[in-house]
Parts: C-alpha cells; sequence; structure tokens
C-alpha cells in the first residue's frame, strides 16, 4: 500500500460566527471505502465512529493556551471505512500539528484549503440529513480526510493548537469541547490536565462544568486535573481562574439573553500567605450533646476526638468555652477563657471526662451557650452538635426557635451538626439558617470525627468577617447565599444572582468591605462589566436556579408548605430540569421514547421512578426526622452551594442544549419555556428543506437546538420555531 494513500488530507475552515461560542466534540462521519480492497460497506452504516478516549493535556502560559489532545476512534464493523473528520477549534486559534496513527507509525498531515473544507461540510450535512451534525455549523472547524480505518480496530488521531484565550476583568477563560455534539457520537473516557502558570497569583481556579482537583505548586502555578465517567453525559469542560496581587482576588461572570434580567456569578478568594497578626481572634463555644444515646455506635469516642482536635488547633489569641449537656448542662468555666496552653489544656481536660448519660435539653444548653458570648468586634460561633430530638424541658420546637431568636447576640453564627437519623431536622437547619451559619449531618455510615474535625479546620483562620457588598449603579436580587458568609483561609465565596440595568455598565465599582484582626477594611474594584446582552457562560441560569430551589425548599421544610413556594419550585424545576419532590419525569422503556415521556406539571403527583433511582415525593419535603428528612436537608444545602452542573443520570426524555431544557413530548423535543397557547409569533419548517438550512445560515444559534432531532419546538428571540420531520 502507498504511503500516499495512507496521508491524511486535512483542511482548516472558519464557518464566521460571533455566535459560536460553544464548541463540539471532534467526529468522524464514516463512508464506504471506494479505494479499499475486500469489504467496503458494513451492513449498517454507523452515523459517527464512537470516541474510545480522550485524553487532553494543555499547557497555558500568561494566557497562551497550548492544548494537545489524542482521540482513539473505534471502528466495530466488519468493513475497511474512510471517513471525514472535524473538530472545532476556538475562535483565533492556530493549528501547530495533527497526525494519525497507522499501527505504530504517526504520520503528519498537510494543511489544505477552507473554501474546499466548507463546501465538504455541507455536502455531508445534505447528505447525511442527521440533525446531529448541525451542532458543528458556525463554527471553526478543523477537518480531515482519514484513510483507511480497518475493521475492529482503533483509529487514534492527534491534534495540537494554540490559542490567546479570553480575559475579562483578570478573569481568564479556558474550553475544551466534550458536550456540544453529544446528540451525533458516543463517547467514552475523558481524561484532562491543564498546568496553569501565571506571572501575578492565581485565584479562583473554578469549573462550572467538572469536579476538578487543583494542586497548587506555587501561588503562580497550579494543575488542574480531571476525569468524566464512561458512560456519563458528556459536557464542554470550561475553566475560569483570576490572576490577582489583591488580598482578595475577585472573579466575575455574566450571562444575559437580550430583553431579559442578566445572571451573575463572584467568586472572592484571599491570598495564600497571610501573616499570624491579620487573622482575627474569634469567640468560639462548642456544645456537645452526651445523653445516654451518644454512647451508641461509639459516637460519643468520635465526638470527644473531633473536640479534642477542635481545642488543640486554636490560637493563643482566640477565646473559648464547652457546654455538655444531657438533661441538665454543664460549663467548663463560667465564662470565655483564653486559648493559651493553660486553657487548652483545660479544655481537653474536660472534654475527656465527658459520659453519656441522661435526656437531651436542647433548649437550655443553647440559652446557656449563648450567654457565655460578649460584646465587641471579634467573630462569634457557636457550634451545636446532637443526636437526639429534645426531650427534656422545653421541647416544642416554634418555642426553642423563638427562644434562641431573643437570646442570640448580634454576630454570634451558630453551626449545627445532627448525628445520626434521630434528630429534628426542621429545629437545627432553622437555628443554622436564621443565625448565619450551616446546618450538616453525620449519617450512620460518614465518619463523625472527620467531619467535625474537618469543619473546625475551615472554620480556624477567620481573614474578614461580617462582609458587605456594593455594586455601584447595578439592581441585583435574589442572591445566594442570602447573607454572606465569612471568609476564612483558603476557602472561597461564590455569590450567584440576577441583575438589571438599562444600558450596559462596562465600568462597575464593586466595593468589598469587612473586619479583619478587629478593624475595618474596604477593597475596591473597578472596571466591572454589567452588559444588556453576553451569550457566554449559559450555565448560570441553571446554576442560580438550582440555587434558588434549595433556599425555597429550605422555606419549605422551615415553614411549611404554602402554595407560591411549591408553585415556584414546580415551575423552576420544569424550566431547568432540576429534580425537586415537586418535579419528577417518567423512566420508560426504549421502545416508548416517541411517547409523551415527561409529566413535570403537577407537583402532587410525583412519579416513582427517575432515570432507575427513587424520586422524591412531596411528603419527603415535610418530614422532619429520619434519614429521609436528613437527605432532603442536606439536598437542599448542596443546592444552595451549588457552584457546577449536575450532570447526574437523567431519563432519556430530557436534553439539554445551550441554557435551556427540553422535553420529548409525542415524539417532538419541546422547549421547556414553551407554553401552548402563546401568543409568540411562530416559525414553521421542515427539517432538511431550504427554508430550514437558509435560518440556520441567518441564526446559527439556532443549530443548537435543532441538533436535538427531526422534530423541535423552541422559543427564541421571542419567536417560537417549529421544526416538523420531512416524514410525517
Amino acid at each position: 500500500m502507498r504511503i500516499s494513500m495512507l496521508r491524511p488530507l486535512f483542511l482548516l475552515v472558519i464557518f464566521a460566527s460571533l455566535t459560536a461560542v460553544a464548541h463540539a466534540q471532534g467526529v468522524i462521519v464514516p463512508g464506504p471505502c471506494g479505494r479499499c480492497p475486500g469489504p467496503s460497506r458494513p451492513a449498517v452504516m454507523p452515523r459517527s465512529l464512537p470516541v474510545k478516549s480522550i485524553k487532553i493535556d494543555a499547557q497555558i502560559r500568561s494566557q497562551v493556551a497550548t492544548t494537545h489532545v489524542e482521540q482513539v476512534f473505534r471502528n466495530d464493523t466488519d468493513a475497511t471505512l474512510e471517513g471525514t473528520y472535524f473538530f472545532p477549534i476556538p475562535e483565533s486559534a492556530a493549528i501547530a500539528e495533527f497526525a494519525i496513527w497507522d499501527g505504530d507509525r504517526r504520520l503528519v498531515g498537510e494543511v489544505r484549503s477552507r473554501e474546499e473544507a466548507r463546501r465538504i461540510y455541507d455536502d455531508i450535512v445534505r447528505r447525511q440529513r442527521d440533525p446531529g451534525l448541525l451542532e458543528y455549523a458556525g463554527k471553526d472547524l478543523f477537518q480531515a480526510s482519514i484513510f483507511p480505518i480497518p475493521p475492529h480496530s482503533d483509529k487514534k488521531l492527534e491534534l495540537t493548537y494554540t490559542q490567546v484565550i479570553r480575559a475579562e476583568s483578570s478573569t481568564v477563560a479556558y474550553r475544551y469541547p466534550l458536550g456540544t455534539g453529544r446528540q451525533f457520537t458516543q463517547i467514552g473516557s475523558v481524561a484532562g490536565s491543564i498546568d496553569i502558570e501565571s506571572k501575578d497569583p492565581l485565584r479562583n481556579v473554578y469549573s462550572p462544568t467538572h469536579a476538578i482537583d487543583v494542586k497548587h505548586k506555587s501561588d503562580r502555578q497550579s494543575l488542574v486535573s480531571f476525569e468524566s465517567e464512561r458512560g456519563k453525559e458528556p459536557q464542554d469542560f470550561q475553566l475560569f481562574y483570576t490572576v490577582s496581587k489583591d488580598d482578595f482576588g475577585l472573579t466575575l461572570l455574566t450571562h444575559r439573553e437580550a430583553g431579559r434580567d442578566g445572571y451573575f456569578l463572584l467568586m472572592i478568594s484571599p491570598k495564600d500567605d497571610w501573616s499570624e497578626q491579620e487573622y482575627s481572634a474569634k469567640d468560639i463555644v462548642f456544645v456537645v450533646d452526651t445523653s445516654g444515646s451518644m454512647a451508641e455506635e461509639g459516637k460519643m469516642e468520635k465526638a470527644r476526638a473531633a473536640l479534642l482536635y477542635g481545642i488543640r488547633i486554636l490560637r493563643p489569641q482566640d477565646r473559648f468555652n464547652i457546654v455538655s449537656f444531657a438533661g441538665e448542662e454543664h460549663l467548663m468555666e463560667t465564662g470565655l477563657i483564653a486559648a493559651d496552653d493553660a486553657g487548652r489544656q483545660r479544655g481537653e481536660a474536660f472534654v475527656k471526662e465527658l459520659r453519656p448519660v441522661g435526656g437531651t435539653n436542647i433548649n437550655q444548653s443553647l440559652l446557656s451557650s449563648l450567654s457565655q458570648f460578649g460584646d465587641g468586634n471579634r467573630p462569634k460561633m457557636l457550634v451545636f452538635l446532637t443526636d437526639g430530638l429534645p426531650t427534656v424541658g422545653e421541647t416544642n420546637v416554634t418555642k426553642i426557635i423563638d427562644n434562641i431568636h431573643k437570646a442570640i447576640k448580634p454576630g454570634v453564627r451558630l453551626f449545627t451538626f445532627g448525628v445520626g437519623y434521630d434528630v429534628n431536622t426542621s429545629l437545627l437547619d432553622k437555628l443554622a439558617a436564621d443565625n448565619g451559619g450551616v446546618a450538616d449531618y453525620v449519617e450512620p455510615k460518614e465518619d463523625l470525627e472527620v467531619k467535625v474535625s474537618n469543619f473546625f479546620t475551615k472554620i480556624n483562620f477567620p481573614v474578614l468577617t461580617d462582609l458587605q457588598l456594593d455594586i455601584a449603579g447595578v439592581k441585583t436580587d435574589l442572591v445566594y447565599p442570602r447573607s454572606l458568609p465569612d471568609v476564612f483561609r483558603g476557602s472561597q465565596v461564590t455569590l450567584i444572582g440576577r441583575y438589571s440595568n438599562p444600558a450596559s455598565l462596562d465600568a462597575v465599582r464593586l466595593r468589598l468591605s469587612g473586619k479583619s484582626a478587629g478593624n475595618g477594611r474596604t477593597y475596591n474594584y473597578d472596571n466591572l462589566k454589567f452588559p444588556l446582552r453576553d451569550e457566554s457562560n449559559d450555565f448560570l441560569p441553571r446554576l442560580w436556579a438550582t440555587r434558588r430551589v434549595g433556599w425555597l425548599m429550605e422555606q419549605v421544610r422551615s415553614n411549611g408548605e404554602q402554595k407560591e413556594l411549591v408553585d415556584e419550585i414546580t415551575d423552576l424545576g420544569t424550566r431547568y430540569g432540576i429534580v425537586t419532590p415537586y418535579t419528577s419525569y417518567l423512566s420508560v422503556e426504549a421502545r416508548e421514547a416517541n411517547q409523551i415521556t415527561s409529566l413535570p406539571t403537577n407537583g402532587r403527583r410525583p412519579v416513582s421512578r427517575l432515570g432507575g433511582i427513587a424520586a422524591p415525593k412531596a411528603a419527603d419535603a415535610r418530614a422532619s426526622t429520619g434519614q429521609v428528612a436528613i437527605t432532603q436537608s442536606k439536598t437542599a444545602r448542596q443546592q444552595q452551594e451549588a457552584e457546577r452542573l449536575d450532570v447526574a443520570d437523567e431519563p432519556s426524555s430530557i436534553r439539554r442544549a445551550g441554557d435551556k431544557t427540553f422535553y420529548l413530548r409525542d415524539g417532538v423535543w419541546t422547549d421547556a419555556e414553551f407554553k401552548a397557547g402563546s401568543r409568540l409569533p411562530e416559525t414553521t419548517l421542515i427539517f432538511g428543506s431550504d427554508e430550514y438550512y437558509s435560518l440556520l445560515k441567518q441564526k446559527p444559534a439556532l443549530a443548537t437546538f435543532f441538533a436535538l432531532g427531526e422534530r423541535v419546538v423552541v422559543v427564541f428571540e421571542g419567536r417560537v420555531y417549529r421544526v416538523n420531520s420531512s416524514n410525517p
């Protein structure tokens, strides 16, 4: 066989479109091999070759990114194939090298004309009549001819490209295509590594799409890695980071559709190198349940070990006290003591003598603990750990909450830990939410000592407390979390909300203020942008909706079901495909896929299964004790703190495209925003018609939605677009 037959012809083509911000995964569209001996056409021609594996290695040096990707495709047919390879490259990227492996030989390709590549793509799209290919329209495409692809074999390709990546207000954004085009090709295992190096310190290393592992080699170099499980729904890998010399690095991301409110994400992270004098001295009271039930399953021993750790890591300028309670409370001292060597020894001795016996007097123990705090500017924290319901003294949950509300002093943050399933989540959730803290739960399968000790480590070094934000000239609302948390060393505060303004604002000043080491501090950030239209960061609306749903569920759990709360949860859950006790979806067999497969309209009639996992029921939201109650409380908290999109398995009747959610109804992929009887103007098209392709050239952004299938209904820019199949 001649080497010239193995040499790839690869061509660079740019489909000009300012809206093409999401790039698609590389794909091989196969065809029969007219140049091959033996069988050249399989019994069934696959629409695309499955991707067996993807390995990404990227280096970012001062915003110049070099990405090397190795893709392994699989030909499972009995025939030798040749195919056309498409890979969408970022705008303004330059291909450094492309190679095809033939066995153990690595063959480098040649560059050809963009005009021919454009013609090839258009011809394949019209000939294939496969809507999945549409996601490659309107993008900067690299295209190559791949030949031969032997039967029952792998074909490895390598591609290297460089790009100058975008930076807005010191925030750098990197993206690798994985998710777009997922309707067209199967993707196996994915592993990625991104080595970042900057002249200024790196802050807020963040991915909204993937769970990442970040190893900080120094304050100016970090290694980010991720893996995607085989079979999981893929999505484009997105990474953001900020370069800043300030004490607190700030990241701002926005998204806004024309004529609608915008969404923003604001991240704040402190520098790494704080001096001991810059940390705020804190007051902390540890409150631990020593009722008889704590003797079970070694809970008392693990709680004791966690408390000892919390005491030992206190700094000498801190002050603390310990309160144990069963039927009545016992104080280590009558007031706060210094956490010097003598004070910590006193605390350790007290903890070692704790014994589990008696009932559970939650009300009086909390009141006694709160009385330990005085006035002053120190951060004040109360950590409350219990494994039971109130059984002694005041047992009415409403009255306990009211008593704490009357007794608590300004600035005290109350953190609650429930151990096991015999706790009242409504009480613990409400106490924490109303008093600037967080409720957490230690289930029997979890290690109490590890979980509580990790919490003590996190809160031990406060660097900025009592935060306040002022964004001049921008109207913001429904920002989560509702109360700004304190900032600790090594932590990161992430705020997500909506904004509105009558005109684009390109020079906004944000003022961050708080207390550090007992003194007021103010930090100004200039030239932030809140645009009227921003098509990037389309993950923000759903991420905001997730946090909003979590907060609404907390209100239901704390204050009871109210129609307004349930209606909004149902609406948000339906519009954004968020699982709640009030929105459930049918899981059906493949043969039923063209039937109505989603019923997200009636929150009072949840369906029993969701993608093979038991779906939550409306009654779950009302539970206050037991495993179900703890699961619901944890879910609500996770949603309120969500920083990345949930990519859990979902029924085949749900698809996401851009910032929209679609449901398969009567065989039609229907935008969740579409309402029957809507008075919006409507355009009807036949799939694959000249009018269909003409519209896609005018509005390339529609390709993302039309790629769902031959029958689609989407609401876009104030108009309904309805695509009907050419084969009714």
